[in-house]
């Protein structure tokens, strides 16, 4: 959390970065019909199914960009931070795959860090560190930040399925299948945000609790 902080207090925009735009979330949302739904229904999403999908997503795309942009490494989690015990402060926090990073929200990454899709970290811990975030950018208001957190939460993880469900059907390995329990969790508590509404409405109806499984592992001849 503190090499965020570091990083949105320091970082300065200069147009060489691209800017993770709202073509390019809603591209990431599309993997979730693309191979989730599929996975789980046995046949392709409707083309009036995707285009409601994508309209809802882009009604609340502007409720995440109201924070502030800053560098965002797009993949920031435990597995990509590597303790480096020889140097002081944040220095100290080693960085892996930051190849794809843009300018873009300063929510994402923190949902990134605390909505893991590979292991579970405590409410209470999130909240904590949220606040010490927030206490540091004195400017940055709380009710904003935790809308567009909400919101990046739910692309991020609906991505993410979309992705794990792809690792399994087409590149024959099952072994992210187990995590999708855990992301579904993620994405349902950030769709109870009432920013959210439509994207929920979405889900609800083309996706009941009920059919929010996890797919079935196929072998690959």
């Amino acid at each position: 959390t503190n090499v965020l902080i570091h990083l949105h207090r320091t970082y300065q925009i200069d147009g060489t970065m691209p800017e993770y735009d709202n073509d390019l979330l809603v591209q990431e949302t599309q993997l979730f019909v693309d191979w989730y739904m599929p996975a789980v229904f046995g046949e392709d999403t409707s083309s009036s199914q995707i285009a409601a999908y994508e309209d809802a997503w882009r009604s609340v795309f502007p409720i995440a960009r109201a924070v502030p942009s800053s560098l965002v490494l797009r993949d920031f989690h435990v597995d990509n931070l590597i303790r480096l015990d020889d140097r002081p402060g944040v220095a100290a926090c080693g960085l892996l795959d930051f190849q794809d990073a843009m300018i873009g929200p300063v929510s994402y990454d923190l949902v990134s860090l605390f909505e893991d899709a590979r292991r579970d970290v405590p409410p209470d811990l999130t909240q904590k560190l949220i606040s010490h975030y927030l206490a540091t950018l004195p400017s940055l208001d709380r009710d904003a930040l935790m809308a567009s957190y909400a919101v990046l939460g739910a692309q991020r993880s609906a991505k993410i399925l979309g992705i794990f469900t792809r690792l399994d059907r087409r590149d024959g390995k099952p072994v992210y299948l187990p995590h999708i329990a855990r992301v579904w969790r993620w994405l349902e508590g950030d769709l109870t945000h009432t920013e959210l509404a439509p994207v929920k409405a979405w889900f609800d109806e083309n996706l009941p609790p009920e059919r929010r499984t996890v797919p079935e592992p196929v072998t690959l001849s």
